[in-house]
């Protein structure tokens, strides 16, 4: 019962926040600030409404001041409403250019500035891979890229696809990791405390006199630093239940 309230209750912020964020686009459209304020929309009551428990430590993702790419993992479409509580200023993100037909939210998505790719047609889709680089070189907005290329549904860290590091070298900016705890697979939205989560991001990774020979490496790197994060907050996050349950253990 909890569970279908709670899905009638986030269809209903789905749309409201989308009609709010398309207001707002139409207001100010394509300013690269409008995709932080329309995931705050979509995070906060959301959070709330599911009764995820979430923990930061963004300090350095909150106050990194120039362009970068941001790189996370991605687990589920619960995504937009648990990343979207640490979205930094003047941030864009890449997605499929199908978006663009989901009502209200694909809408919003075009308007806050995002970068759409067309992914069936290669010249369009580079052309849109050179407007990201010029993005990040002159117009201080940093972007955001899920690497995997899709969700991996709580099961692990999937293999990286290079346009996110050949992005980056492009344009001499570092990347910075952004690491979130398995949740996916382990939230109970039939209880009142569905689950807890932590988003850490790590130090950034310089891609400063880096060639496309340097990908490979570059890739390997980070996937290694994001998979041992992943598996620290994991365990961090495990601690209490096993301190809660030991005691009546044999």
């Amino acid at each position: 019962m909890l569970f279908l309230l709670r899905m009638l209750l986030m269809g209903l912020h789905f749309i409201l926040a989308g009609v709010v964020g398309i207001l707002i686009g139409l207001c100010r459209p394509f300013n690269p600030d409008n995709s932080r304020l329309c995931a705050r929309l979509y995070s906060w009551p959301a959070l709330r409404i599911l009764r995820l428990k979430l923990k930061t430590q963004t300090d350095g993702l909150r106050d990194h001041a120039s362009s970068c790419v941001m790189i996370a993992n991605h687990q589920s479409n619960y995504d937009l409403f648990v990343l979207g509580a640490v979205v930094p200023k003047r941030t864009v993100s890449i997605g499929k250019k199908s978006l663009k037909w989901v009502p209200f939210f694909g809408q919003l998505y075009w308007l806050a500035g995002n970068v759409l790719i067309d992914r069936g047609n290669a010249i369009k889709a580079k052309r849109a891979m050179l407007t990201t680089t010029d993005t990040l070189q002159h117009k201080d907005t940093s972007i955001w890229v899920f690497p995997e290329g899709t969700r991996n549904l709580g099961k692990g860290l999937l293999p990286f696809k290079r346009g996110a590091f050949q992005m980056a070298i492009a344009a001499g900016v570092p990347i910075l990791p952004v690491c979130v705890s398995t949740y996916s697979s382990h939230m109970q939205l039939n209880r009142w405390n569905s689950g807890n989560v932590t988003i850490r991001s790590l130090a950034p990774i310089s891609t400063q006199g880096m060639s496309t020979d340097d990908i490979p490496a570059l890739m390997e790197k980070c996937h290694a630093q994001m998979q041992a994060a992943i598996a620290e907050l994991d365990r961090e996050i495990a601690a209490p239940t096993l301190a809660t349950i030991a005691p009546v253990l044999p």
